[in-house]
């Protein structure tokens, strides 16, 4: 008997569209953009009224009135799934709102995230031969095939990125069930340290940013002193999207690496559960109360936002699943003020921010690895009580994400 499990994942292409498929690929992520606006302006006319919002279902009877009606029906040019698609998201982000786990949501900008999505397999054609997919009213593109592609095609999403377009095909295939692989670990986040494991190891941090931040700056310097919206400005304004594009870049391909190197080896990473936006928010305070240390701390956010930890811990969490693994996030308190050795807290046992002496006992060791320490403790004692059944606080991170137990296969 062979335990098998479902797996999806998502194969991203550069697109090498016609000039015709990319001002087609304009006006759809355009009519999206519009339908996810006006949809979202209706939503937040009734909420503030105290009205109830409409569901799915009934902002689909209103994009159907649009893309009929004369004042809208360049709509029907765009293909009606993806325009439906557009207020699926708008309904999570409505759910995810009221559930406290978002903000409000905002209306989409031209050039900020443009995209659409086909949801229907059947209507997608994918010659992986030659590498070429057929979309709805697009019809075949040519995409860079750099890896192959597995499984069954399950969506598509186009976006533009960088003045480039880009596919992102999701497909669903049976895997067998993986068997973890080496023992467990605690990782400690940081700025000096990217990330610092309880066994000793650690991965230095790429700053990304920090490394193009002088060439960006010059580049917006440039974008500043020209006409808003004249030839030579649209010419900076791409230069200074490039940059941007090269930073995130570099930035994901590094914590691609990390974190695979990370799951392959480990059959449980412990981590801190960190709320990264509390601890990147702005310290510029008000005109009536103003705080100090502004500079420092705009600093530290900079520092902060450039590491990536909520996206590094978002690979873990699904590589680790498909590796047979576990990801278990642990609150951050005193990991990085306790004792290992005698348990003893005190904010006197970090004596800089390298340098970990305890008062009690006087064991020492690198602060970072310390932490580590203490978050694969916090993580075992949080697995044993699970096992026994106690109560635990919830925290994020803790189950298999993109796979999905099957069934068994002789």
């Amino acid at each position: 008997m062979i335990d098998v499990m479902q797996r999806l994942q998502a194969f991203k292409y550069e697109l090498m569209p016609t000039g015709e498929q990319q001002r087609q690929m304009r006006r759809f992520a355009g009519a999206c953009r519009f339908v996810f606006n006006r949809a979202l302006a209706l939503q937040k006319a009734k909420y503030e009224h105290g009205e109830k919002k409409l569901g799915y279902a009934g902002l689909c009877k209103l994009l159907t009135e649009w893309r009929n009606s004369t004042e809208t029906a360049w709509l029907a040019n765009a293909p009606v799934h993806p325009l439906q698609q557009t207020l699926k998201d708008l309904e999570r982000a409505y759910t995810n709102f009221f559930a406290k786990r978002a903000s409000f949501p905002r209306f989409k900008k031209k050039g900020q995230a443009d995209s659409f999505r086909y949801p229907d397999p059947k209507q997608i054609k994918l010659d992986r031969p030659n590498g070429r997919v057929f979309l709805p009213k697009l019809g075949w593109m040519r995409y860079r095939n750099s890896r192959e592609i597995l499984g069954m095609v399950k969506n598509v999403t186009v976006n533009m990125a960088g003045g480039k377009w880009f596919v992102s095909i999701q497909t669903e295939r049976e895997v067998a069930q993986p068997v973890p692989h080496g023992d467990a670990v605690g990782i400690d986040m940081g700025i000096a340290r990217f990330a610092t494991l309880s066994d000793g190891t650690f991965y230095a941090p790429l700053n990304s940013f920090r490394r193009h931040e002088t060439a960006l700056r010059k580049a917006q310097q440039a974008m500043s002193r020209k006409t808003k919206f004249s030839n030579n400005w649209k010419k900076a304004k791409a230069r200074v999207q490039r940059i941007h594009t090269r930073i995130g870049n570099a930035r994901r391909d590094y914590l691609h690496k990390t974190s695979t190197t990370v799951s392959q080896n480990h059959a449980m990473v412990c981590i801190e559960d960190l709320q990264v936006r509390n601890m990147s928010k702005s310290a510029a305070g008000t005109t009536e109360k103003p705080r100090t240390n502004v500079r420092l701390k705009a600093g530290l956010n900079k520092s902060i936002l450039d590491q990536g930890w909520f996206e590094f811990r978002r690979q873990l969490d699904y590589k680790l699943a498909w590796n047979g693994g576990w990801l278990i996030a642990v609150p951050p308190q005193n990991t990085s003020r306790t004792c290992p050795c005698c348990s003893h807290v005190s904010a006197d046992n970090r004596q800089t921010q390298s340098r970990f002496e305890c008062v009690a006992c006087g064991y020492e060791e690198n602060a970072d690895v310390v932490g580590a320490i203490n978050v694969l403790r916090a993580g075992h004692a949080r697995c044993a009580c699970e096992v026994s059944g106690a109560v635990m606080p919830p925290a994020a991170g803790t189950h298999r994400s993109d796979s999905r137990p099957a069934h068994r296969r002789n």
